[in-house]
This record gives C-alpha cells, structure tokens and sequence, in this order.
C-alpha cells in the first residue's frame, strides 16, 4: 500500500503523467501484475523507435515506463538541446536512459560511465538493442578528481554510491579516473549529466580542463544534500561553477523557456554557461511526442 501510494504521487506531481494520471496508473498496474506471473526481464517502448529493457526493481527504467520520461524537465532539455554530431558525457547512467536518449534518440555521441558491473552489463543491453554500439562509449569505471580505486555499493539499485568506510556495507572495489582524460581521447561533450549520490563534487573537481571549454555548453548535476555523506556541501558546487560563468535555470519543455533562478534544483540542478547557443538550440529543436503530449 505504501509503494502504490508513493506511485499515485509521483504520476499526480508528474508533468506528462499528471495529464493522464488513468494511462500512468494502468501502466503501473499492468507491470506489477505481469512481474508477479511471470517475473522476467522486458523490452518496453520508450521515445521514437527506441526501447528499454526492464525488470522489477529497476526504479528510473519502470518510471520511464510508467510517465514517459522520469526526470521529465532535464530529459525533455537533453531532448531539445542535443543534436547529431553533439558529444554527450552520461557520468553515472545506470542501465541508460539519459544515453538512450541522447544516442538512439537525438543522434549524439555518448561516453557512458557506470561503475558497477551488474549495472554496466544492463547499460550495455540497453546499448545494443538500440544499435548504438557506434555511438556509445561505455565505461565500467566510476569517476571522481583523480585516478585510483573506490569501494562502491552494488545491491542499491539507482542509488548505489561511494562508501568511504565499509565495514557495514557489502562493497565492491571500482577503479576510478577523471573524465578530462577521456575528453583527450573523444573530445568536448556539449552537456554533462553527473547523477553519482553525493560525489559530484569529486566528479566536478576532475574537470580541471574541461570545465573551462566553451564548447561544454551546459551541466545537469543532481545536487540533493547526498553529498553531505562525505562532508561536501552543494553549495560549493553551485558556486564554483558559479564563480566560473555558468548560470542556474529552470527549464519549460511545453514552452521551450529557460528561466534564471538563484536557487538550487529539488533533485537535479541545471547549469547553463552559453545562454544564447542553448537558447537558439531548444527553440529550433523538433517537437517530440511521448506520453500522448507533444512538447
């Protein structure tokens, strides 16, 4: 009872869901029946000709299934600012739905980085049924400032993490690098999802290169207090990028707006450093249409 509550409000809080809130509910239903009766894995449609595979318990895939695109607003700006030719850096993308999107949708280049291998081996399903393999360079390797090897959870689905001291954790050992160095093999990414539970400021201050580069137009960093576990403060994180040109926004996908805010996101943050390229970007975009609304 408690899951189908938590479900009924996040489809009665959800852009595209809360519109049709009977087709989002349906869609839960259906799934939780069918996993009870024949618990298998299952390839869903997603956006355009692209697909998702599934099975119970992968939280951002089935909320994709359930309301269309389960971080609506960043993924709709993903949707809308990349383009055939754009690099895309996904740091921390679980079984792919950003790199689904980015590369079987949009057409853009991606670099997938997944530190955890049973995870890894869902992104790389995922890659492969959507024929991207020439689009995607996939990673089994966390990232943080500098090279070496980190103890990471592995049984915590989308929130696995960084565990500093594991003797109450079952961990897994995962070497670590920083993503300037496979910008010197692939080059610039136009946009850079960090989502890693609290170790984005690690992630961000492996940047030292890249974050300077013009060419990085924009930063999708989920910034939700997790950081609090190894002492960061997200503040600091806002202001570094901040103090080096980057401006916070909030994202209309129905109107195509981008509003400046001074304020840190509920759960992802959107930093914009080329406002009039991003700009012209999201206003030309074609018009997607998923979930029965086209934005």
């Amino acid at each position: 009872m408690k899951k189908l509550l938590q479900i009924i409000r996040f489809i009665n809080n959800h852009p595209l869901a809360s519109k049709h809130p009977s087709k989002a509910l349906s869609r839960f239903i259906t799934w939780q029946i069918v996993q009870l009766i024949y618990p298998h894995t299952k390839s869903v449609k997603f956006i355009g000709s692209t697909r998702l595979i599934m099975k119970k318990g992968m939280t951002g895939a089935t909320g994709n299934y359930y309301v269309g695109l389960h971080e609506f607003y960043e993924m709709s700006f993903l949707l809308h600012l990349l383009r055939e030719g754009d690099l895309f850096a996904d740091v921390g993308a679980n079984v792919g739905s950003y790199t689904v999107l980015a590369s079987g949708y949009c057409g853009a280049t991606t670099m997938a980085f997944e530190p955890v291998p049973k995870t890894f081996s869902w992104l790389n399903k995922n890659i492969k049924i959507n024929k991207i393999e020439n689009k995607v360079y996939a990673y089994n390797i966390g990232l943080g400032s500098k090279e070496g090897e980190l103890s990471f959870s592995h049984k915590n689905d989308t929130v696995n993490h960084v565990v500093m001291n594991s003797q109450n954790e079952d961990v897994i050992k995962v070497p670590i690098s920083s993503l300037d160095l496979f910008v010197q093999k692939h080059g610039t990414p136009a946009l850079i999802k960090i989502d890693v539970e609290g170790f984005e400021k690690e992630v961000i201050d492996g940047l030292r290169n890249l974050i300077y580069d013009e060419n990085l137009k924009a930063i999708i960093v989920e910034l939700n207090g997790s950081g609090i576990r190894y002492g960061f403060d997200d503040n600091l994180v806002s202001n570094y990028l901040l103090s080096i040109g980057f401006q916070t926004y909030e994202y209309d996908p129905f109107k195509r707006d981008l509003k400046i805010v001074n304020a840190l996101g509920k759960h992802n943050t959107l930093f914009i450093r080329d406002f009039e390229f991003v700009n012209n970007r999201i206003k030309t975009a074609s018009k997607n249409r998923i979930f029965g609304e086209t934005f």
